[in-house]
């Protein structure tokens, strides 16, 4: 949303915005000269708007949504907006479950030291760029996409990079079947002369590509691409860059294997993706993840049991009730790289509490399986726990709620 809203402000549309509290996003829309409300009122939609666009995170009761149908003002979720601005320009999404964010940023990054000038929409904000939002001058159109409630398939792509596929958003995709049948409609949207970039042996791609599918667009295999150096650790970093330079490749075919090196050599990676914040005021090494489905924790963990020799004492944010509950059995022993896990409040997001899952169940299914984790009430219980960490150990915090919040901490108060 806050890509999107630096996008229409470079484009000369008069932007303004809400959001529940302040963060260094806000923070970074304020410094371009866009108005941020925080906390969300119906007085904060203008009477002369011409949309009001949303986040899924956003209900139709929310009082501005409410304020914009009593004005009869237009409202288009984010990924509808996004579908609309990209219209008559070449655009790669940037999709798959896992390391969206980071080939998005990584994929930019080489077409701008390339030359190609690429208009980039990110995830997150990417140090290299200093936002989330790159801005170019050519057609080129670079864009994280989200298969949330089909939302990818509001974008029509020149070129398709699809970097993996696992059964997640669980609230919406009743299974990966559900979930594998809009990535086929997304990839059947590609057209004759652009290009599929993924893993073609994956075994949840690989049925789409043979079941339903015309032929039509190039399949390019990302995992020929060969290893690269980077700063960012892990194999699925390796990887992230592999899906990035085939992509890149296809936009820009005479793109020099130097140019490709020297920009992935000094990508800096992005916010809340393995970020190392700094140290504690005993000594302890802290870090930061976006991780929240089983898969991302374990990789990440296991990058940073390679990287380091001391313990690693995690503090994890579940995000949603169902994606806890319907994953728990993956959840329970994707923390096999920690010594110590802390269990923050279950993020509920857009979510109700059934009763049917908590972080006391969640922590209690880890513990099962020989990984120390214990379920505490608040973000300040785990501060205190965490700041008596000792320096020959490392923390890391985890989750797609505001658990970076205590790692924010945890460095300041030293």
């Amino acid at each position: 949303m806050s890509a999107l809203a630096q996008l229409l402000a470079h484009d000369g549309v008069r932007v303004s915005g809400s959001d529940r509290e302040a963060s260094p996003v806000t923070a970074l829309l304020e410094s371009k000269g866009i108005t941020v409300a925080i906390g969300q009122k119906a007085d904060n939609v203008p009477a002369d708007a011409e949309h009001v666009v949303y986040s899924d995170a956003v209900p139709e009761d929310n009082p501005e949504r409410a304020r914009a149908k009593e004005l009869g003002i237009s409202q288009l979720s984010y990924f509808a907006m996004l579908g609309e601005v990209s219209k008559g320009k070449r655009t790669i999404a940037v999709a798959g479950t896992h390391g969206k964010t980071t080939t998005t940023g990584m994929l930019a990054a080489i077409l701008r030291d390339a030359g190609a000038s690429p208009t980039a929409v990110v995830g997150s904000i990417v140090k290299d760029f200093g936002s989330n939002y790159l801005a170019g001058t050519s057609d080129v159109f670079v864009v994280e996409a989200c298969e949330y409630r089909d939302h990818l398939l509001e974008l029509s792509p020149h070129v398709l990079v699809l970097n993996n596929i696992e059964w997640d958003h669980t609230d919406y995709f009743k299974s990966l079947e559900a979930l594998q049948e809009t990535f086929r409609k997304a990839i059947l949207k590609v057209p004759h002369d652009g290009a599929i970039i993924t893993n073609p042996n994956d075994k949840n791609i690989a049925p789409l590509l043979r079941q339903g599918y015309a032929g039509q667009a190039r399949i390019v295999d990302y995992t020929r691409e060969p290893a690269y150096e980077l700063r960012l650790p892990g194999e699925f970093n390796q990887q992230n860059a592999r899906a990035a330079v085939a992509a890149a490749r296809v936009i820009l075919p005479h793109i020099s294997d130097a140019t490709i090196s020297e920009s992935l050599a000094a990508f800096h990676g992005t916010w809340r993706r393995f970020e190392y914040k700094g140290k504690t005021a005993k000594g302890a090494e802290v870090y930061d993840d976006y991780a929240h489905h089983p898969t991302a924790v374990r990789k990440t963990l296991e990058a940073l049991r390679a990287k380091i020799s001391g313990k690693i004492i995690v503090a994890f944010h579940p995000h949603l009730y169902s994606r806890t509950r319907d994953l728990l059995d993956e959840f329970a022993v994707a923390f096999a790289d920690a010594d110590q896990v802390y269990i923050a409040p279950i993020y509920a997001a857009r979510e109700v509490d059934d009763g049917s899952m908590s972080s006391e169940i969640l922590a209690e299914r880890i513990r099962a399986t020989g990984i120390e984790a214990i379920a505490l009430d608040s973000f300040d219980s785990i501060e205190r726990v965490l700041a008596e960490v000792e320096s020959d150990d490392t923390i890391i915090t985890m989750g797609a709620g505001d658990i970076y919040k205590v790692a924010d901490a945890l460095v300041a108060d030293k």
